[in-house]
């Protein structure tokens, strides 16, 4: 039956007989109707022509025809979504349904709207399928001029509009999100529309499973290419910025209750996020406007940047045209966050008002971390930002000495060094996580040590180093890379060559090729026609000596960085391996023997390594000792009765009119002398299990040690008898830039260095025998007998420093604990000796001295075990405790009490070390300060307060702090003529090091702040340096504490009161930091407006209650403008410091200015009330600093023209010398003043516009101001009158003929 139906309309239809279907369509009802329709699509079969038949049937201007199309319709739609149809059928019905849309008259159209609004509001759209249908209808409902609604009638337009309106309103079915994006495509919409539908899309987002939210962002980004782009980024980005940091939430409680709590699988996330960075990049690429979009809505959400977002930065990044710019961005907000923490960190005001946010830094790490998860567009974008970030602020070139590796690592303190190692860290970690990146990473930070040659690459290196610590087998794999880089050893600078090969030193011990290779390019570098190039040879060999171990080395010779056997498979057997070793280690000794007869540098370079060499590689002692000894035999003088023992005549050689150093004889003993003493100490270490069958070895070996020590005995007589003028030194000898003064200056530091290696070959020999301690002194009286001709000759000369010591490190740190700290009875007497010397107590600790400044600016000091970081520490511990020790218990007031002598006492040079190594300490070993402060065993007063043994680094520090200032204490109280300001200026620069390592919330913070405020207001010392220094310590704890701007007033009412007692320009550079904190500031607030004044609601509340930050900008200012208003009244001496002055006054009103703006901004956002804080603030300008700044520049004017005229007298003695300095004078000073009137009315200006918008009368506390004018002042116009006068009746007097006739001239008028 139902068949029959069907196939009648379909015949009807096509036979063209279109009454007669009409009639037949009409005959049916609608239950008929629909049925046929149904059976006929849920077989698949004819249902296009069924349903073309029945349109052809129904015309749309009858009623009943129209009706009968409203039918189809509204039965179709149900029938396609219910999904028992075929995909295509269902697309052939939507299809023909489209097409005839246009023809439904409005009321149809407009019942069809509402059917698919309810059937969305229900959440009947599962399958989406008909809903393409939508946006034809909506389309040509817009088209319909009337329609009615309720009561009245709308527009087509309109009824569009409420019916979307509606729509978004609703709740939406979490599954037909997608679709209903994709159906509103199609929709044409209004802006305001759009906007709407985008923010309930947005919504949803938090509805749908991680699933579905790629393709859901796909269709929204196609959808942003009506508008509302911004909107749409920023939506994607704040969704997954929430799901980010849910995330980390869930993982910190999963970690606190072991316990997985995971509604965020992290996997699942990550490959999510990756996928919607990838559509966001495909559209950006696409879309020029979403490109722009994006980067704006990136600049201006400058602190709300999150992993989600920089990785996508990163990956847009790759697009060529944005590129630069996102690169730059990402450069700037980098550094600009490390300035932000900085600013924040050294500030208790700020770290107060505003709370502590995840560092941009830490964001880019877990970048790279998340990167893991495929993310290959983000890994390239990642090696480019590392490198940009390394290249950018790493080292700059320029007087940069060598700077050891831990010293790098350990002081990333300023905001440039941290953004470099934050590059450092990306390509770490980038290196250790992605296979495809590593061969880049290799080969850029390769390229660059060979490259960069001008300018320092010890960032790279330090990076180099950390990939083949973290990742020594994979670096193996590209070891061919590292192989190209030896062929261009010898033209790199030496520093590069020795990090380079100390960073891949680990690899040379597991792949032969690799040694082998190193091999080859040493050699040939040894006969380089460079310098350089033949020291990085030496580097090189040595090196190799000291990691490559012999058979039967002592235990104690490890190398630096061990790698496990777990970790890399030795690629030869490992007995073969000594074996072999021995063979190599000899050759490579035979080619260092090449060395001896080269320049004196590439000789220096030699003795300083043999000592490492030996202590690790024990086997290669007689070699090494067979070398340095017949080295030494060259310049020694075997017959005994002739002075001097040295022949110095074969250390200089000479080209032309030039005299150099040919051959370093006190480093030739030195390194000879360590090397001896190693090796002793060894055999007899060695000897009790020997036994006795040790007799053929001393006799193999023991003929050099023999031969060495009585060399070395001889030396010691015979330099002993010697006097100055047997090395032609005596007090005529000239020390001038000739080539016989410059022989002489050679001779005279050879010798100085053998004098020294004596002394301390000696003191080690001596064994505590009173005798040979009075030989030591007399080896010292010559060489102090020396030091002070060539300290007087080169007094007159530039270079006055005296050269480098030759004593080690460890032997400074054994002599001054004998001398300070020995108090054994049997070594008493001989130690008399030398403690009776002022002179040779005083080298001790100046030397002591020179090697902790050299530990301080280089990382490492010269001698034995000089790399060695532990050891080094070790000794410096020793001497700290030795120095403390000395100046507590013997005070400078004591010693100087008994000689007055202009020299420094000892107890000063004690103190100075001691400076000197707190800020070493802090510097390069900030992770062992606390076992620094342990080594100072002080047995001082025990009973008062004793030091804990276990306590804490601020507790330690405290204890020592108060050592110090009772020593500062007793300073000041001695009155002022035993004042010693030097020592005074030494314990209050060691109080603010040691206060840096307090805890700003300690206890024993605030005690220490309290007694330099104390200390402060009871001393009334007119001495400059030390008010400074004191001063300067004050305001370092102070900003710590809390804001300093109520110190700085009553500073500056004291500097009004007596001036010239406190330094002013220390004074006004606080002023200047409380000024970048409260602009800072103010910067800050401006950013937070531009997002706030989308979320208005808050503006009622805002006017009540005065926003903390506003609050306390406003009081900082107003405490500032008190203080300055203070310093403006004070007759200040003109000079730098009125200058400084005038330039701070400026930026006061600057930043007034910026804060005037933005209250502004704020007014015309939200007509909020103006704070009364601000108010009164404008009135303490207005009425105290302004016509304060006035008088202040009229004085200073004033000054200046006084100060002309004597001026004036004496240019005419030196014209040519004055002319210069009055003219670069007047242009400085000519500058200050009027930037500080431009300042002043440039405030007063936006005042006016801020009086206007927040209907407050602020101009009423602003006085103009006469200073500014045209001014006759009265009396200097009568004086200049009246010597104008005079000069003419003495011109009258001299020349009357001459000067009648105007006279008369005069009398006629």
């Amino acid at each position: 039956m139902r068949a029959d139906i069907m196939e009648k309309i379909v015949s009807l239809s096509d036979g063209e007989h279109i009454p007669e279907l009409q009639q037949y369509l009409s005959s049916l009802t609608d239950d008929q109707l629909t049925t046929v329709v149904t059976n006929s699509a849920l077989k698949g079969k004819d249902i296009g022509a069924m349903v073309k038949s029945i349109f052809k049937g129904s015309p749309p201007s009858a009623p009943e025809g129209a009706s009968r199309r409203l039918l189809l319709y509204q039965h179709c739609i149900p029938l396609c979504e219910s999904g028992d149809l075929q995909t295509e059928v269902a697309s052939d019905i939507i299809g023909l349904l489209m097409l005839e849309t246009h023809n439904l008259p409005g009321p149809s159209l407009a019942q069809l709207a509402s059917l698919f609004v309810d059937a969305i509001k229900l959440g009947k759209m599962g399958s989406g399928k008909s809903l393409e249908l939508f946006p034809t209808v909506l389309t040509a409902l817009a088209a319909t001029e009337a329609l009615s609604y309720g009561k009245g009638e709308l527009s087509g337009e309109e009824y569009k509009k409420q019916l979307i309106n509606s729509l978004c309103s609703s709740r939406w079915d979490p599954q037909c999100v997608i679709h209903l994006t994709t159906m509103f495509r199609d929709v044409p919409l209004a802006p305001e529309e759009l906007q709407f539908l985008v923010e309930k899309v947005l919504r949803m987002f938090l509805k749908l499973d991680l699933q579905e939210i790629p393709p859901l962002v796909y269709q929204l980004l196609l959808l942003a290419a009506k508008g509302c782009k911004k909107q749409v980024l920023e939506g994607i980005i704040s969704y997954f910025k929430e799901q980010d940091l849910r995330q980390k939430e869930e993982q910190k409680d999963g970690e606190s209750m072991e316990v997985e709590v995971q509604s965020i699988p992290q996997d699942q996330l990550r490959h999510v996020e990756g996928t919607a960075i990838l559509h966001i990049v495909f559209a950006v690429r696409l879309d020029q406007e979403l490109g722009r979009e994006f980067l704006k809505s990136v600049k201006g959400s400058q602190g709300e940047l999150c992993p989600f977002s920089i990785a996508l930065l990163l990956s847009v990044a790759r697009i060529q045209r944005y590129e630069e710019q996102l690169f730059d961005f990402l450069k700037g907000a980098i550094t600009k966050g490390f300035k932000d923490e900085h600013l924040q960190q050294g500030s208790k005001f700020l770290q107060d008002l505003l709370p502590q946010r995840c560092s941009l830094a830490q964001m880019i790490l877990d970048t790279v971390k998340n990167s893991v998860f495929g993310w290959d567009h983000v890994t390239q974008g990642l090696v480019q930002l590392g490198f940009i970030l390394m290249d950018a602020f790493g080292p700059k070139a320029g007087p940069f000495g060598k700077t050891a590796t831990e010293g790098v690592n350990a002081t990333a303190k300023t905001p440039t060094q941290q953004a470099c190692r934050l590059g450092g860290h990306i390509l770490l970690e980038g290196f250790k996580m992605h296979e495809p990146i590593r061969g880049e990473i290799l080969e850029q930070v390769l390229n660059r040590l060979v490259t960069k040659t001008a300018s320092p690459v010890t960032h790279f290196i330090d990076l180099l180093s950390d990939i083949v610590v973290s990742a020594p087998m994979i670096l193996l794999e590209s070891s061919s890379k590292v192989t190209e880089t030896f062929d261009h050893l010898s033209y790199l600078p030496l520093a590069t060559v020795q990090g380079l090969l100390k960073a891949v030193q680990p690899l040379l011990k597991v792949s032969m090729s690799m040694k082998d290779a190193l091999i080859l390019v040493l050699r040939k570098a040894m006969f380089s026609s460079q310098l350089d190039g033949r020291k990085s040879a030496v580097t090189g060999f040595l090196l190799l000596l000291k990691n490559f171990r012999v058979l039967g080395s002592m235990a104690s010779s490890q190398a630096s960085q061990a790698i496990s056997s777990s970790q890399v498979q030795v690629d030869v057997h490992s007995r073969y391996n000594s074996a072999a070793n021995e063979a190599f280690c000899l050759e490579i000794l035979s080619s260092l023997r090449r060395c001896l007869g080269q320049q004196a540098d590439v000789r220096l370079m030699l003795y300083e390594g043999f000592h490492d060499v030996l202590r690790r590689n024990s086997q290669l002692a007689s070699s090494i000792m067979q070398t340095l000894l017949s080295q030494v035999r060259r310049y020694y003088e075997p017959e005994q009765d002739l002075l001097p023992p040295v022949k110095l005549e074969l250390c200089i050689g000479a080209q032309g009119d030039q005299v150099f150093l040919q051959e370093p004889l006190a480093h030739l003993l030195s390194c000879t002398v360590h090397c001896l003493l190693w090796y002793q100490g060894m055999r007899r270490s060695a000897r009790p299990n020997a036994g006795g069958s040790d007799d053929d070895d001393d006799e193999e070996e023991g003929g050099f040690q023999d031969e060495l020590q009585s060399i070395l005995e001889s030396i010691t007589r015979r330099m002993i008898k010697c006097e100055l003028e047997d090395f032609e030194l005596d007090k005529s000898a000239e020390f001038s830039l000739s080539s016989v003064g410059v022989k002489n200056s050679i001779y005279a530091v050879l010798v100085m260095g053998v004098y020294e290696v004596l002394i301390e070959y000696n003191f080690t020999k001596a064994n505590y025998s009173k005798s040979l301690f009075e030989e030591l002194l007399e080896l010292f009286s010559r060489y102090n007998k020396l030091s002070e001709i060539l300290k007087e000759k080169s007094g007159k000369g530039k270079s006055s420093k005296s050269p480098r010591s030759l004593l080690s490190m460890g032997f400074v740190s054994t002599l001054l604990t004998a001398l300070f700290r020995d108090s054994a009875q049997s070594r008493e007497e001989a130690l008399l000796v030398l403690r009776s010397s002022g002179d040779f107590l005083r080298y001790a600790v100046s030397v002591a001295l020179q090697k902790i400044t050299q530990l301080e600016e280089t990382g490492h000091t010269d001698g034995p075990d000089g790399q060695n970081t532990d050891k080094t520490f070790h000794h410096l511990c020793d001497i700290t405790s030795v120095l403390m020790w000395r100046y507590t218990n013997i005070p400078c007031a004591v010693e100087d009490a008994g000689k007055k002598e202009k020299r420094c006492s000892v107890s000063l040079l004690c103190l100075e070390g001691l400076l000197r190594i707190f800020s070493t300490g802090q510097q390069r070993y900030p992770a062992r300060v606390a076992q620094l402060l342990s080594a100072i065993d002080l047995s001082v007063e025990e009973g008062s307060d004793h030091e804990p043994g276990n306590a804490s680094v601020t507790e330690k520090t405290a204890f020592y702090i108060r050592q110090f200032q009772r020593a500062l204490f007793t300073q000041l109280n001695g009155g002022e003529e035993d004042f010693n300001s030097k020592e005074a200026q030494l314990l209050v620069n060691i109080l603010s090091v040691l206060s840096r390592q307090l805890e700003p919330s300690s206890q024993q913070f605030v005690q220490m702040i309290t007694w330099t405020v104390k200390i402060c207001k009871e001393t009334s010392f007119e001495d400059i340096a030390f008010s400074k220094g004191l001063l300067s310590l004050l305001f370092s704890l102070h900003v710590l504490y809390k804001s300093p701007v109520s110190l700085l007033w009553e500073l500056c009412q004291d500097i009004h009161s007596q001036l010239g007692d406190i330094d002013q320009l220390l004074v006004l550079s606080q002023v200047g930091k409380v000024l970048d904190e409260v602009d800072w500031l103010i910067t800050k607030k401006k950013g937070q407006l531009v997002p706030d004044r989308l979320s208005s609601g808050d503006a009622t509340q805002a006017a009540g209650q005065q926003d903390p930050v506003e609050k306390a900008l406003t009081l900082q200012l107003g405490t500032l403008l008190t203080a300055l208003n203070e310093l403006v009244q004070t007759a200040l001496p003109s000079g730098v410091c009125t200058n400084t002055l005038l330039g701070e006054l400026s930026r006061t009103y600057t930043i007034l200015t910026t804060l005037v703006k933005y209250y502004i901004q704020l007014c015309s956002g939200q007509q909020g009330l103006l704070p009364a804080r601000v108010e009164k603030l404008v009135k303490l300008s207005g009425s105290h600093l302004t016509p304060q700044c006035y008088s202040f520049i009229t004085y200073v004017q004033s000054g200046e023209l006084a100060g002309g005229g004597a001026d004036d007298k004496k240019k005419k003695k030196k014209e040519g010398e004055a002319t210069a300095t009055a003219s670069a004078k007047l242009l400085r000073e000519t500058k200050a003043i009027p930037n500080l009137i431009y300042s002043i009315e440039q405030y007063e200006k936006y005042l006016i516009t801020l009086s206007k918008k927040s209907k407050v009368n602020l101009m009423q506390y602003m006085k103009l101001s006469t200073s500014r004018d045209f001014r006759i002042n009265a009396a200097t116009l009568e004086a200049a009158l009246q010597e104008h006068d005079n000069s003419q009746q003495t011109i009258a007097s001299q020349e009357p003929e001459q000067s009648q006739e105007p006279k008369k001239k005069r009398k006629k008028q």
